[in-house]
């Protein structure tokens, strides 16, 4: 669902964020803005989103620690405006442009995940992450012809798997620890569950 009114959800960041800025006595600006959603969100009947910008001196706290205090930020702002836990990409902070860079990062990390498969012809798993981050690579792989995705574990622990293409069926190797560099909360709401991290029309999704 989209949110009801977007300036009063914008009133009640600006509020949050003004407490953190004042009370933290931190550096930095911010802005709020409403775009369309991102590609590959899975938002019904949202024709907006609220973007916040970050500035300033102490911007890059925000995105150290893969982009740890952004992503809380993020998620408070999510729980003050009462989201329901698949709804949270109607909300994105950002700062230095990290979120872009981010994606690049994904992209390549899927490229070089899918060539590993073709060239060994088994699975590969990724470190557990967010959901977020999982429908990015799925959406990644859903314009590979001979690979295919899907998600396994739960919580905490859900991982993104690839696999040749009509080989599900082969065992997925236990997955890597996430490196500090990964960018999302491991604590997550959003994660609990196992709902909404792949896209709609792609991708494959086993339970087991």
């Amino acid at each position: 669902m989209p949110i009801a009114n977007l300036q009063q959800a914008a009133q009640q960041i600006a509020n949050f964020l003004n407490g953190v800025i004042r009370l933290g006595g931190l550096r930095l600006k911010y802005r709020i803005s409403a775009s369309a959603p991102p590609e590959g969100a899975e938002i019904d009947g949202a024709a907006q989103i609220l973007n916040v910008e970050f500035v300033g001196h102490d911007a890059p706290m925000l995105t150290q620690r893969g982009g740890e205090l952004l992503r809380s930020l993020e998620h408070i702002a999510i729980q003050i405006l009462r989201l329901d836990i698949r709804e949270h990409d109607l909300v994105s902070f950002d700062a230095l442009n990290f979120k872009a860079l981010r994606a690049q990062e994904i992209q390549l990390s899927a490229e070089t995940a899918a060539e590993k498969v073709r060239q060994s012809g088994m699975p590969f798993s990724f470190p557990p992450s967010n959901s977020r981050e999982r429908r990015m690579l799925h959406l990644a792989f859903k314009n590979m012809e001979d690979v295919e995705s899907g998600s396994l574990g739960e919580g905490q622990e859900r991982y993104l798997v690839v696999y040749p293409k009509g080989k599900t069926h082969l065992p997925a190797p236990v997955p890597a620890m996430p490196s500090r560099s990964s960018y999302g909360d491991r604590g997550n709401r959003s994660d609990r569950g196992g709902r909404g991290d792949r896209p709609r029309g792609g991708g494959h999704d086993r339970r087991d």
